[in-house]
C-alpha cells in the first residue's frame, strides 16, 4: 500500500501509484515515467522507486 504523501515534502503521491505501475509493466522507463508524471522532486521519486508492495503477502497470515 503506498503512502498517501511524501514523507518529505508532504506532497500527494498515491493517486499516481497506478500509472506509473502500469508504465512501468508495458516496459517504459521509470525515470522517463516519473517526468511524464509531473514527479519531479528527488523525495517524491524515492517514493515510488523504493516501494515495495507487501501488503498481499501479510494478509495470507492474518487472522480473519
Amino acid at each position: 500500500m503506498m503512502p498517501v504523501r511524501c514523507f518529505t515534502c508532504g506532497a500527494v503521491v498515491a493517486d499516481k501509484q497506478e500509472k506509473f505501475e502500469e508504465s512501468v509493466r508495458r516496459g517504459d522507463k521509470p525515470a522517463a515515467v516519473l517526468d511524464k508524471l509531473g514527479v519531479k522532486r528527488y523525495c517524491c521519486r524515492r517514493m515510488f522507486l523504493a516501494h515495495v508492495g507487501i501488503v498481499s503477502e501479510l494478509v495470507k497470515y492474518g487472522r480473519f
